[in-house]
């Protein structure tokens, strides 16, 4: 049955100007012999018959309205309308009343097209039409015919009349036999007619025309003809590339002769359209729409014919797979396979749906896992074709054949994996054939398009699977190109002097070296690129550009999956050494990483990236980079103002606390200085809030308070004590470095107790970044106890929490009182009391 885009309703109108409905039925548009023209047929919906035999008459006006309502007047008293489920099926019966009539679809009314004359216009009355007349086809009348054939190709009227007349008279087959003579009499001026005589008959657009011309009996003398354009000093050699260059391969031999005879035709007359005609100027667009139909219903046939021949399938896929098949004959089969699926494409989507279930039953994928792993650079990209056809068809086949196959063999020979290797081989400098494998595997992991079942298994699953089995295959060549280790492992791979100053350091460096919170003068103000570690090949650079492209995607889409991988291989920081390449465009899609990442105001990756000090390399790239004002300018710019906009206050507090001093020159924008305000705002903020939490009790209440706690905590043997100790710059300190402390207090409260941050002092706790992978994985986080560093490069030192606080745990949380300088009454109470201050200072 028809699809539900043809499916209409049909009405007349009646002498009450009342439309009455004559059936629901499908609606077509087909030649119909009887009425000599283009018609429209609807066909009931319950018994096939015929509701509607009306023909496509030039000079009837047409009316669409409201998009899915064809209204004409088929009679003075008699009018028809089609109303249409779908709009779609609309339009396309619209456009085919427009061809007919000459007009362009995008108009609401159809009228004639050519201010013809009076006499024209009586002369082509339905009622009084005829036939054109044609003159006799003989050799002396040749431009009498080149002439008319081209004076009615203006005329949507006359070349109806024309084709009419052409076909009731067998007219090609006389004018193909004049061709031969004109051919053997060397006759240049009449092959230069009949040059133009085929070329408008062509131009008619007629499919019963088209069937004459290219039978086997017609189509190599209607190529004949099309050689001897008189715009070329010599003819071309259409027939001789067609019967001698040109060879038709049977991969495995056609026993059916009318299959045989499709597929010459459809070569022959794709070759005719793509080849030998001229691209048709704006006024002739369409008048080779018949054409590009007649090749289409070909494809289909040939689809089909094939496709329930199931033994010649089968044979085929039995070959492909056979070890013993030679490479010529495999790279044929792959190539048969390739136009196979192309010509699939002109399916309808139910019969497509059919063909593509059968190649997954007979084992296309498997196939296809063979041939992508092979050396012939043809077969592996005549296998990347059919595999992205597969993959737009149905990328769950494709994922559930993938999943299956992970529990039966091992990850490299896994689908996924063979085309990532195939992404990453690509021998093209341009990796053309990378970019389009990319594009499939974004399709794959695309959670988009990943079934909705009930269980809603298919995302969680594939997922699991792809970062188990196949994420460290994609990721391989950017972890190499960013490694520490000095080695030349990969096969495209160059040596690279590995020189790490702060954003990977060594281990072994570091009991020479200042903390590792601290940042040199001489390494925040630019970096050095002769030293840093970043692939010089153009190649390479592009392939961890479309890997980072990969990786970005995933950071959008994917969220734990890809969090989870990026904390445990540190996964950021490798990238943003990339910053450093002297491929612009490599340094962008690292920021471009990050940038997602931020984009995703998630606080755990905020405390990934500021324990790992990782806006440093952002920063160095920023401070190399000058007054030039470039697209890595903005871009990092860019960055900054997000999160000012944003106010995440987490990166706003790092950012300032550790690199403004570096930053406070950068005048152009306003977006540091914005930063720094927005941290000055909240530390006022936190300092207000605090402040007023805190003078809302008295000193009485406050003290009642502590004894109560300090009670309790006196019966819960076992619970961490904080000390109160000396504090010192409390209006600099002490908000931000209040909330990280209590930040890693609650973090680690249900830890064992020697698990807890250590002491430096009585009390005393000390906090400072670390640029270590393992501090930023939080491998380390366990003791965040460092020295005191140094002074930062932007001239403040590093931020070190010396907290005067009171802090028990009672019934399970951690509750936190804080000294201030105008406390000094109850700190000297706290002294006197022999109870409480030796439990404190222990």
């Amino acid at each position: 049955m028809s699809d539900t885009r043809r499916r209409v309703k049909v009405y007349t109108l009646n002498e009450d100007r009342q439309w009455d409905d004559r059936g629901t039925g499908h609606v077509s548009s087909t030649y119909v012999e009887e009425l000599k023209g283009m018609s429209l047929l609807v066909r009931a919906e319950s018994d096939g018959s015929l509701l509607l035999e009306s023909k496509i008459n030039p000079n009837t006006a047409y009316q669409k309205q409201q998009d899915t309502l064809i209204v004409w007047s088929e009679a003075e008293n008699y009018d028809l309308a089609l109303s249409f489920q779908e709009k779609a099926g609309c339009d396309e019966i619209w456009e085919k009343i427009c061809q007919v009539q000459g007009k362009d679809p995008s108009v609401e009314v159809t009228q004639d097209l050519i201010d013809e004359s009076e006499e024209e216009r009586f002369e082509e009355m339905p009622e009084t039409s005829h036939l054109i007349d044609l003159p006799t086809c003989e050799l002396n009348k040749l431009e009498e015919i080149a002439d008319l054939v081209t004076s009615v190709l203006s005329s949507p009227i006359r070349r109806e009349k024309l084709a009419l007349a052409l076909e009731n008279e067998g007219y090609i087959k006389k004018l193909l036999q004049l061709f031969q003579a004109c051919e053997n009499l060397e006759n240049t001026e009449g092959l230069h007619h009949l040059y133009e005589i085929i070329r408008g008959i062509l131009f008619l657009n007629k499919a019963t025309l088209f069937e004459v011309m290219f039978s086997d009996e017609c189509i190599m003398d209607v190529v004949g003809c099309l050689e001897y354009d008189p715009a070329l000093a010599q003819p071309k050699r259409h027939r001789e590339f067609l019967t001698k260059t040109a060879k038709f391969k049977e991969v495995i031999p056609i026993t059916d002769s009318e299959l045989r005879q499709k597929i010459h035709q459809t070569y022959r007359v794709q070759y005719i359209q793509d080849i030998i005609l001229p691209t048709p100027s704006v006024f002739e667009e369409n008048f080779l729409s018949t054409l590009t139909s007649f090749i289409f219903f070909n494809k289909v046939e040939i689809v089909s014919m094939l496709q329930e021949d199931e033994k010649f399938l089968s044979e085929v896929f039995a070959q492909l797979t056979d070890e013993a098949t030679d490479d010529d004959k495999r790279r044929e089969l792959v190539n048969f396979f390739k136009e196979f699926c192309a010509f699939s494409q002109t399916l309808q989507p139910q019969n497509r749906d059919a063909f593509f279930k059968t190649l997954a039953k007979l084992g296309i994928l498997p196939a296809l896992e063979i041939v992508m792993g092979m050396d012939d650079l043809q077969v592996r990209s005549a296998a990347t074709d059919i595999f992205s056809y597969l993959v737009e068809f149905s990328p769950s086949m494709v994922r559930e054949f993938v999943m299956q196959e992970a529990q039966q063999s091992d990850d490299d020979i896994l689908l996924i994996n063979v085309v990532i290797e195939q992404m990453i081989c690509d021998t093209d400098p341009e990796l053309g054939g990378a970019v389009q494998l990319m594009g499939l595997l974004r399709t794959l992991i695309d959670p988009e398009n990943m079934l909705a079942t009930t269980n809603k298994t298919e995302k969680s699953e594939f997922l699991n699977f792809f970062y188990n089995h196949c994420m460290h295959v994609l990721t391989a060549p950017l972890l190499t190109n960013t490694s520490e280790d000095k080695c030349e492992k990969d096969f495209f791979l160059k040596h690279y002097r590995y020189s790490w100053s702060f954003v990977c350091t060594p281990s072994h460096s570091h009991s020479h070296s200042t903390p590792s919170s601290s940042i040199s003068q001489d390494n925040i103000v630019g970096s050095n690129k002769n030293n840093t570690i970043c692939p010089d090949n153009y190649q390479t650079a592009q392939l961890l550009a479309l890997i980072l492209e990969l990786l970005t995607f995933c950071v959008e889409h994917h969220t734990y999956h890809i969090k989870n991988y990026i904390m445990n291989k540190d996964l950021l920081r490798r990238v943003l050494v990339l910053m450093n390449s002297k491929h612009t465009f490599l340094a962008l899609c690292a920021l471009r990483f990050m940038r997602r990442i931020i984009g995703l105001k998630d606080e755990f990756y905020n405390r990934y990236i500021t324990k790992g000090n990782l806006f440093e390399p952002v920063i160095n790239a920023l401070l190399d980079n000058g007054t030039r004002y470039n697209l890595l300018n903005s871009a990092v710019i860019e960055l900054f103002e997000f999160i000012r906009v944003e106010d995440i206050k987490s990166l706003t507090a790092h950012i300032v606390e550790n690199f403004y001093k570096a930053l406070e020159s950068i005048e152009y924008v306003q977006t540091f200085k914005g930063l720094k305000t927005k941290y000055e705002q909240e530390k006022d903020r936190q300092n207000q809030k605090l402040n007023s939490n805190r003078f809302r009790r008295d000193a009485k209440a406050l003290e009642e308070d502590e004894e109560m706690w300090f009670n309790e905590d006196e019966e819960e043997e076992g619970k961490v004590v904080v000390a109160p100790v000396e504090k010192s710059k409390p209006e600099d300190d002490f908000p931000d470095n209040y909330e990280k402390f209590m930040e890693t207090k609650k973090a680690k409260e249900s830890e064992d107790k020697e698990n807890l941050p250590k002491r430096t002092s009585p009390g005393g706790f000390k906090f400072t970044f670390s640029h270590s992978a393992s501090a930023a994985n939080g491998t380390n986080s366990k003791s965040v106890v460092a020295q005191t560093p140094p002074a930062t490069s932007n001239g403040s030192s590093s931020k070190t929490t010396n907290l005067a606080t009171s802090v028990t745990a009672t019934k399970g949380s951690l509750v936190g009182l804080v000294d201030y300088p105008d406390d000094e009454e109850e700190d000297e109470e706290e002294e006197t009391s022999p109870r409480k201050r030796p439990r404190l200072g222990s």
